[in-house]
């Protein structure tokens, strides 16, 4: 028997998402596990990406399994498991932010290094200067004061797009908008980025 629920466990990721849901659903703990296991990284990236705090990411994405697994049996299937979990956590994670009174100075040193090679965000850093890191070190103390200058919207949707990498298809899905909104919101939170390290970027 221990030997079967073994295999059980073993074979769980092999099967697809809407497999796995169907037996979470019905009970099976392995297969939620599974989910959890297949999804867990990538919403700790994203709510990382809008607290910068590992201890507060690491709560809020337990949180928001939690939560997905309290609620599965409502989960209908008309998005994916995936998108539906991200709305969870997302959500979770600004009224977490809303919530808190008093936003202590938080760094970006350990971001996802992908930001450093958006065009959007550091065009202005020579590839040629021999300080490039330090330049790189004080562009994200000052990108991460202009950020939580953003509303929690407006944050999320360049955390998303610039950081996490998700096309404007998939934000909407998360998001629960559509393309041209999400379009819109990446457009206004780069032009206040822009305004807000504008003296930065002048010198």
């Amino acid at each position: 028997m221990d030997m079967e629920e073994e295999v059980s466990r073993k074979i769980k990721p092999e099967l697809t998402e809407k497999e796995l849901v169907s037996q979470a659903q019905a009970g099976d703990l392995a297969a939620y596990d599974a989910l959890v296991e297949r999804y867990r990284e990538r919403v700790y990236s994203a709510i990382y990406g809008m607290t910068f705090n590992h201890e507060d990411a690491n709560d809020l994405t337990q949180e928001a399994f939690i939560k997905a697994f309290r609620s599965l049996k409502s989960f209908k299937g008309v998005s994916s498991f995936y998108t539906w979990i991200y709305r969870i956590a997302i959500n979770r994670t600004i009224n977490f932010i809303k919530q808190k009174k008093n936003k202590r100075h938080l760094s970006l040193n350990d971001l996802d290094a992908k930001v450093e090679n958006d065009p959007e965000l550091v065009e202005f850093i020579s590839e040629d200067t021999p300080h490039r890191d330090a330049k790189i070190s004080e562009l994200k103390e000052k990108l991460n004061e202009a950020l939580l200058q953003l509303s929690d919207t407006h944050r999320m949707v360049v955390v998303l797009h610039d950081v996490q990498g998700y096309s404007h298809d998939q934000i909407s899905e998360i998001m629960d908008c559509n393309t041209g909104t999400v379009r819109s919101r990446l457009f206004y939170a780069r032009q206040q980025l822009q305004a807000l390290l504008s003296d930065y970027l002048s010198h």
